[in-house]
């Protein structure tokens, strides 16, 4: 075949994948839940790839992230829920719905004539239009519609942003490092006492803490662990590296030594 493959190809493919008769084993035996952990694993390597500007290899993650979607289309239409044309639909009128600035008439074909709008009032609109399409859907309250399955950084901020648009916010990150300050010695304090489920609480407080200062910083806090653990990853490599020039491993040595090979690899890494 000479033509590029289209997606009513890949979604041809999909169903020949499921096909009762002779579709897949695999493919067949799966269900809307099992394939969930596949899709926030392909979600992460999109991710993954763009922090790393790998746009080769983006191309081919991002291709595996719509194949998650043609999948969830198909057990869609099998079981009569919906289809891929129908989740194309949603989302274009959901779109549409939501850039007002941009599509005035309501249509995206219609009679369109973009508005004069800044930034800060484009989001204002983006955020009203959403909190009408949450409680449209029975999910009330500032807090309404945070998904629970949400990593428990991304969720953690997503609150307190949520928050935040009603007023419930630190003024600056200076009363935010405070706050962190102050869980800090309320951790020491828990283990201290060696109360196990109040240190447990105490730790969730101060990483809850730590997040509020990524968001006053307009820092993604999934962002910045995963990128502090490659670090973390880089730093620990090198050392092994300098451990395998003598035939040694990290548990031949002394915690001292350890220490001293990491800061060897965090000084050349910096210079």
């Amino acid at each position: 075949m000479t033509q590029p493959y289209s997606v009513e190809d890949l979604q041809y493919l999909m169903s020949q994948l499921r096909d009762p008769e002779s579709g897949c084993p695999w493919d067949l035996k799966q269900t809307f839940a099992t394939i969930v952990p596949s899709t926030i694993e392909e979600a992460y390597e999109v991710a993954e790839a763009i922090e790393r500007e790998d746009f080769t290899h983006l191309r081919e993650e991002l291709g595996d992230l719509l194949f998650q979607v043609i999948f969830y289309a198909q057990l869609g239409r099998e079981q009569g829920h919906f289809d891929f044309s129908g989740i194309v639909d949603t989302l274009v009128r959901k779109l549409v719905r939501r850039h007002p600035h941009v599509f005035p008439s309501g249509d995206l074909y219609g009679d369109n004539r973009s508005v004069d709008i800044d930034e800060e009032q484009i989001k204002a609109n983006w955020e009203a239009t959403k909190a009408a399409e949450r409680e449209s859907k029975g999910e009330r309250g500032t807090l309404g519609g945070v998904a629970s399955g949400l990593p428990a950084l991304t969720r953690a901020a997503k609150l307190q942003k949520r928050a935040a648009q009603v007023g419930f916010d630190w003024p600056a990150v200076d009363g935010v490092l405070e706050k962190v300050a102050e869980e800090l010695q309320e951790l020491r304090e828990a283990i201290t006492s060696g109360d196990t489920a109040h240190a447990r609480e105490e730790l969730g407080d101060l990483l809850f803490s730590c997040v509020n200062v990524a968001r006053h910083l307009s820092v993604d806090p999934e962002t910045a662990l995963r990128q502090c653990n490659r670090k973390f990853e880089r730093r620990f490599g090198e050392v092994e590296s300098a451990l395998r020039l003598r035939n040694q491993q990290p548990s031949d040595v002394s915690l001292e030594e350890l220490d001293r090979l990491w800061e060897a690899a965090k000084s050349s890494e910096e210079s």
